[in-house]
């Protein structure tokens, strides 16, 4: 029997990306950070391997499929252990339906495992997000991909890639993110572009220089050319940037989810989000590259690093 709940239209985020790229830390700053704008969130937990939640979950997939007991049980390996959960999440969809009823009311954060074949050709991590669609979820899927990958042209490749699959596999809303953005300056590579290069994904045939010289990526010319022009010719794949620790670059994106899912935030929320601002940047509303250039990326020119002086327009004249 269908009640007035199974019809109320949830929003929330289906949080993806590699192992590492930051998924737990962002579901755990972005419910301190939609708390504080006052909108109502909780974080489910679907990953099985995650024992240690920097926040406190109102599901948790540990409760009913534990990582460890299934690993021993069938005696399979971490990944392995990972995808036959996930499997067996798709066959026991009522459990989740049921725990997530208590919650309907809420804007809700799913935190995903991190393994890319869940995203990329196997089909249960699918399935999953379609029954959510069918239970009125209204979901963005954001993709965090760490920023450490734009240092390096043929990871950034790689990365495009898995973008693009991820995109046309989950069949969401989607939004990709460099995430740990803030990092950027302390890795070893400096990036052979500006910041909208990588996140706007334009003119990649500027890469293959780069690829071409490279004594690994050399042996592959044509099928450097070819990836660049795949990932062109969908022109699918744009990247927002995140600092978890900066309330600005954290209101960027969540702008660009919202937008995603036709999130509108209610008067209570607008009055919290006022107050939260009242002493911001007053150009939040237009958080630009530029901005995230100067805070936290240096550029690898053929003159050197580019300074904070060479990218003031203003000094151009």
């Amino acid at each position: 029997r269908t009640t007035d709940d199974d019809q109320r239209m949830t929003f929330g985020q289906v949080v993806i990306g590699p192992a590492g790229s930051g998924k737990s830390t962002y579901c755990n700053g972005m419910q301190q950070f939609l708390t504080a704008m006052g909108r109502k969130c909780v974080i489910v937990n679907l990953d099985p391997a995650n024992h240690q939640l920097p926040y406190e979950a109102a599901v948790d997939i540990r409760e009913v499929f534990r990582l460890e007991k299934v690993m021993e049980e069938h005696e399979l390996g971490p990944n392995g252990g990972i995808m036959h959960c996930m499997e067996s999440l798709e066959k026991n969809l009522d459990w989740l339906r049921e725990t997530l009823s208590a919650h309907k009311d809420s804007y809700i954060l799913f935190d995903c495992p991190g393994q890319l074949e869940l995203y990329t050709h196997h089909q249960s991590m699918s399935a999953v997000v379609a029954a959510l669609e069918k239970w009125h979820y209204r979901l963005a899927a954001v993709h965090l991909v760490d920023s450490y990958y734009c240092t390096d042209p043929a990871s950034y490749i790689s990365a495009l890639m898995l973008s693009l699959s991820t995109m046309l596999r989950i069949g969401l809303p989607h939004v990709n993110i460099f995430s740990k953005i803030d990092l950027l300056k302390n890795y070893d590579g400096k990036l052979a572009f500006q910041i909208d290069f990588y996140t706007d994904v334009m003119q990649l045939d500027y890469l293959l220089p780069h690829l071409d010289s490279h004594p690994f990526t050399s042996r592959f010319k044509a099928l450097n050319r070819k990836l660049c022009e795949t990932v062109e010719d969908y022109q699918l794949v744009v990247f927002q940037t995140l600092n978890i620790e900066d309330k600005e670059s954290m209101f960027n994106v969540l702008k660009v989810i919202d937008k995603s899912i036709g999130y509108v935030a209610n008067p209570d929320e607008l009055t919290a989000r006022v107050a939260l601002f009242a002493a911001a940047d007053p150009n939040l509303e237009r958080y630009r590259h530029v901005d995230v250039q100067e805070k936290y990326v240096e550029v690898e020119t053929p003159l050197g690093i580019l300074t904070e002086d060479d990218l003031n327009l203003d000094n151009w004249a």
